[in-house]
């Protein structure tokens, strides 16, 4: 099983969404210490991964010795949702 951490980031953004989301989002965290890449994660580049909610992108990365999930970034669907996904881990 992997241990998930949320970045400073993720926390603020995870605590801004409001309704339905909010939940959807925080069972496919808890998911992710079972399958840290699931159906549809989609690679970013390197250890950096993506899985959609509805409108919504968790960005995160894996570290597999570690046994280890870093969520970096939760946010709506842009055109700059990946803007400077390499930096944020």
């Amino acid at each position: 099983m992997y241990r998930v951490e949320l970045s400073d980031r993720a926390q603020r953004e995870l605590g801004d969404i409001r309704g339905g989301y909010f939940n959807r989002i925080a069972v496919a965290l808890r998911g992710l210490s079972l399958n840290p890449r699931p159906r549809g994660a989609r690679k970013i580049t390197g250890p950096i991964y993506r899985i959609r909610v509805g409108d919504w992108r968790v960005v995160y990365a894996v570290f597999d010795k570690d046994e280890l999930v870093v969520v970096g970034k939760i946010a709506r669907r842009s055109e700059r949702t990946y803007d400077g996904v390499d930096r944020l881990l």
